[in-house]
């Protein structure tokens, strides 16, 4: 049996790589696929405390936490394809929808 501070350090190093990846990229696409990484590093943590406490509340968790990032996901590439289709770039310093 794998002890539970073996899965903590996998959920702790993927985090840390997608929060990384959000803070230093500027290409959307990677950004999303650092916060889908970073979700599935709470999935592992989830995951791994219901395995060792015995209760089912963090899988159930767990599944919420894909729920949401599957939407995220799908909403996500629908306004990066709209993005693209408008500016041309997937650099988030190009991007200025927002300014006057």
């Amino acid at each position: 049996m794998v002890p539970i501070h073996h899965y903590l350090l996998l959920g702790a190093a993927l985090f840390t790589i997608g929060v990384v990846g959000v803070l230093t990229r500027r290409n959307i696409m990677v950004i999303l696929m650092s916060i889908e990484l970073m979700m599935n590093a709470v999935n592992i943590n989830l995951i791994a405390f219901s395995g060792r406490l015995g209760h089912v509340a963090g899988q159930v968790f767990a599944i919420f936490v894909i729920t949401v990032a599957a939407a995220e996901a799908a909403v996500g590439l629908g306004i990066v394809i709209a993005m693209f289709k408008n500016k041309e770039t997937m650099n988030i310093n190009e991007i200025d929808l927002m300014k006057w």
